[in-house]
């Protein structure tokens, strides 16, 4: 997202560019998934680098990234990090990117536009959702309960468990319980 370059960081980049440190600084960059709400989540970018940065097709020398991950900003360090991540299998990047010892959370930072989010996925291969109704597709035994649920039984308003795709979370005889994705069917 690019808005406006303010006074304070017009004045933190001295009016060049943080990326390529040549030309003019003409708009200001949120780096992802933050935005322009603090400075420190924005870089100073000359309007060559925020088209190439915005038009993945335009030919592009990002060598200048040797000068601008070395910047002492984060949000400078974050996106440069991320440019040369799309052009790692490229030696000059890869070079650039072992040559440098950045904090984890810069890294991390930068690297969360790679990110893709976890799917769940019913018997069938559809996408569920959380709040979504499902069906389960056989009886299953509830460890610590004292009951089965049977197949067909309908569960509403699920959960997704979020650091395991094969598992989401429903109620069945009002008590909550934890059911494989693999068991159901959406409804």
């Amino acid at each position: 997202m690019s808005t406006t370059i303010s006074d304070k960081l017009r004045q933190r980049c001295n009016d060049i560019c943080e990326l390529c440190n040549t030309e003019t600084a003409a708009l200001a960059y949120a780096v992802s998934p933050r935005n322009n709400d603090v400075i420190e989540n924005e870089v100073a970018l000359c309007n060559t680098c925020a088209s190439a940065i915005d038009n993945e097709n335009m030919a592009m020398d990002w060598h200048c990234l040797a000068g601008s991950i070395w910047n002492t900003e984060p949000s400078v360090q974050a996106l440069s990090y991320r440019l040369l991540y799309k052009h790692k299998a490229e030696e000059w990047a890869s070079e650039i990117m072992s040559s440098v010892d950045l904090d984890e959370t810069v890294v991390q930072w930068g690297l969360n536009a790679f990110e893709v989010s976890p799917v769940h996925r019913d018997s069938n291969g559809t996408e569920l959702n959380n709040g979504d109704t499902i069906v389960l597709i056989q009886g299953l035994n509830v460890k610590g309960a004292n009951f089965m649920a049977p197949k067909g039984a309908i569960v509403r308003k699920i959960k997704l468990v979020p650091d395991n795709t094969d598992q989401i979370e429903g109620k069945i005889n009002e008590q909550t319980i934890v059911i494989l994705t693999k068991y159901v069917r959406k409804s």
